[in-house]
């Protein structure tokens, strides 16, 4: 661990010798910094997110990487850089990927959402073939397309230190896709993917049929997201064929989908022999009564291993929801469980109101919470769920890393 400099002096003087003017927001991040006693030892992330403020700040532009990446190279305690929700393309993209080729610290950086395209998605991934520090990236919501998912594809063949990959909402492609799938048949360390919301012209599911062939093969991925890939019962057969061999995946991500009842069951005879799955989130397809009902056959009698349950706005009435109520009497092991959004009447929340009652159901591990009028029971949400801190977490506290949140959104490093 190298001395420690005084980070916000290193910057003033930074941006002096580059004749560029100081960043206030930028500015009072590197001075809480320099106030943290815990950086000789346990080592710090700068988050510098643009949209985690009551009070609007001045998100960081490509013109201020230049100092920025200056004072991080005189400090190796600065394990994590936060710079999500800012105005990046692909010039700070160029800044960040000499910074890593460079840097052997950083451990976690979270890009998401700014402005960086196919070109900044190469630079930034071709420095990752040689970089090795990096277990934690984060790309979501940049435009990179199918041609920058390739280069991270690629990457993902040669890379020997990344953990987890976030490439949501990134417009991919179906050879992008493929590709990826491929790499991960090789690669032995990634443990978290997030492929959610892909740019797929066909409704064939070819990219479900690479995914499954290998998930048959990899040994390594604990989590994976495959929200809004227009999969429907027979992709999820697909992927419950390739799992009944796999014994590392724990987060199955298969929300926003085309998922019916008729998917559902091959779900529940894989819940019924799996001993590895931990959560499972189902919202927004649409599994109705029969589906849940299903889910909770296995829940009830076979399954007890599943921890975190989402069939959050999926035509659920009353007779599924009871049915989910009552597998939770008798399974001790689901925690977690969120039903908002499906149509919930008197017996549905009899059933919730008791579970929460009783102490089995705590208020934390749902997102719907008991009130009364007039003798009668009514639910109300919580915003509580599956993907609670997915896009955002708050800057000042740390959020716990329970079952009921996306690994791949709170936590910088891999804790598996």
């Amino acid at each position: 661990m190298s001395v420690l400099p005084d980070l916000h002096l290193h910057y003033v003087q930074a941006c002096q010798d580059l004749s560029q003017p100081e960043n206030p927001f930028v500015a009072r991040v590197l001075q809480e910094a320099d106030k943290n006693d815990e950086i000789s030892t346990k080592g710090i992330t700068l988050k510098l997110a643009g949209n985690n403020h009551l009070v609007p700040v001045p998100r960081v532009t490509d013109n201020d990487l230049g100092a920025l990446v200056s004072v991080l190279d005189q400090a190796a305690f600065v394990t994590g850089l936060d710079l999500a929700y800012n105005l990046l393309t692909d010039a700070g993209a160029q800044t960040i990927a000499t910074f890593l080729q460079e840097n052997s610290s950083l451990q976690y950086l979270n890009l998401m959402f700014n402005d960086i395209g196919t070109r900044g998605a190469e630079l930034i991934a071709e420095a990752l073939h040689s970089h090795q520090s990096l277990v934690h990236l984060r790309m979501t919501g940049n435009k990179i397309g199918n041609e920058g998912g390739m280069f991270f594809a690629s990457m993902l063949r040669i890379n020997s230190t990344l953990e987890k990959l976030d490439l949501g909402d990134c417009d991919l492609g179906l050879q992008c896709l493929i590709a990826t799938s491929i790499a991960l048949t090789q690669n032995k360390l990634l443990k978290a993917i997030n492929l959610n919301c892909p740019l797929l012209s066909n409704q064939q599911e070819e990219t479900t049929v690479h995914i499954a062939r290998m998930l048959r093969i990899n040994s390594s991925l604990v989590e994976l997201h495959l929200g809004k890939h227009g999969m429907k019962n027979f992709g999820v057969e697909q992927l419950c064929d390739a799992l009944y061999g796999n014994s590392t995946l724990r987060y199955l991500d298969l929300s926003c989908n085309n998922i019916t009842y008729d998917g559902v069951k091959f779900l529940g005879e894989l819940l019924k022999r799996n001993k590895t799955l931990r959560i499972l989130d189902l919202s927004a397809n649409r599994i109705e009564d029969n589906g849940a009902v299903y889910l909770s056959e296995a829940l009830a009698t076979r399954n007890m291993t599943l921890q975190a349950l989402s069939v959050v706005s999926n035509n659920i009435t009353d007779e599924g929801l009871v049915a989910l109520a009552q597998a939770m009497q008798s399974n001790t092991t689901l925690s977690h469980i969120y039903i908002w959004g499906n149509k919930i009447d008197r017996d549905a929340c009899v059933a919730f109101w008791e579970l929460i009652e009783m102490g089995r159901l705590e208020l934390g591990c749902t997102d719907v919470v008991p009130y009364e009028v007039d003798g009668e029971v009514f639910l109300a949400e919580l915003s509580h769920g599956l993907g609670k801190h997915r896009y955002w977490a708050p800057r000042s506290a740390a959020v716990d890393p329970g079952a009921a949140n996306a690994s791949l959104g709170i936590l910088p490093v891999s804790e598996y």
